[in-house]
């Protein structure tokens, strides 16, 4: 076979710097083994790659008819070896991220794809799914990471860095009969006794504690749900603030406000994983972009 990674390497050298001499510099070779290979290479290929003059050589039209394809192959063994070092160096072959569906308008995709730059090979899976079931997910070993908010009691199985926080605003339709009647100035009884879309895990049927209010509940997987029910004047919701400005800024949904009291959440966003199982290099190296990224609120100092 004419073509090898060598001489493959060799040959795009001299083409991009021209001559046989600047070639070898740049490979850290002497001129005359550039020149013997570029030379058994024409000979293979029964081809006159380069025309030679005293200072320089030129490519022949062979040769600008096979650079495109040389320098793809170049390109696909650079990305085979760089796959090969990743698996020695601890690569897995799929990562599995599972994120709490109030967490999907977050800005954890700007972390992946700057990991999908740095391994290119690695597979990677994002699966939505209400928290006990993300946490559930993670200790199954359907997924190595979970994006959740920050729980009272932490698993002493799991470890986890905090990435900032998320705040969900209650909101409703501007056409739901109470937000007519009440002019948008609400009380927290009003809330009480109203209807409340909350998302709840499919495996234990419960929901996050901190934002059910009402004694009435319509039960959903997903904020998108939520989002639908309440744009449709079912009930209210808590909404992420990233989710519902949009809506918010074109009245198509309206925040609930009381004269007295804050009624939005604040609430801590950690991505978990288990401590008893080793991490892969690209669940290792999203960690470290998470917690670099701009775009999360920091935690107060302590005073």
């Amino acid at each position: 076979m004419a073509f090898s990674s060598d001489n493959i390497a060799i040959f795009l050298a001299v083409l991009d710097h021209g001559s046989f001499s600047a070639a070898a510099r740049a490979l850290g070779r002497v001129p005359s083994a550039v020149s013997m290979a570029i030379a058994q290479l024409e000979a293979e290929l029964d081809l006159t790659l380069f025309e030679r003059s005293s200072r320089e050589v030129r490519p022949t039209e062979s040769a600008r008819a096979l650079e495109a394809e040389a320098r793809q192959m170049a390109g696909q063994l650079r990305r085979l070896q760089a796959h090969a070092l990743s698996l020695h160096q601890g690569l897995e072959r799929r990562l599995t991220l599972a994120v709490a569906p109030e967490l999907l308008s977050a800005p954890w995709s700007e972390p992946l794809a700057r990991l999908a730059e740095e391994f290119p090979s690695l597979e990677v899976e994002v699966l939505s799914a209400p928290q006990d079931d993300a946490l559930r997910m993670l200790h199954d070993g359907a997924a190595q990471l979970a994006l959740i908010y920050e729980r009272a009691r932490v698993d002493e199985h799991e470890s986890f860095q905090e990435l900032g926080s998320e705040v969900l605003v209650p909101v409703i339709a501007p056409r739901h009969p109470l937000a007519l009647a009440r002019n948008g100035s609400f009380r927290l009884e009003d809330l009480v006794d109203l209807r409340q879309i909350a998302i709840f895990s499919r495996v234990t049927a419960e929901a996050d504690q901190r934002v059910l209010v009402s004694r009435k509940l319509w039960r959903t997987d997903s904020h998108l749900a939520t989002r639908s029910l309440v744009l449709a004047g079912l009930g209210w919701a808590y909404l992420p603030r990233r989710l519902a400005q949009p809506l918010l800024d074109s009245g198509e949904l309206l925040a609930i406000a009381f004269a007295h009291m804050s009624c939005e959440l604040r609430l801590w966003v950690d991505v978990v994983w288990l401590n008893d199982r080793p991490l892969g290099l690209g669940a290792r190296r999203l960690i470290a972009l998470m917690r670099n990224l701009a775009g999360w609120e920091a935690r107060p100092a302590q005073k």
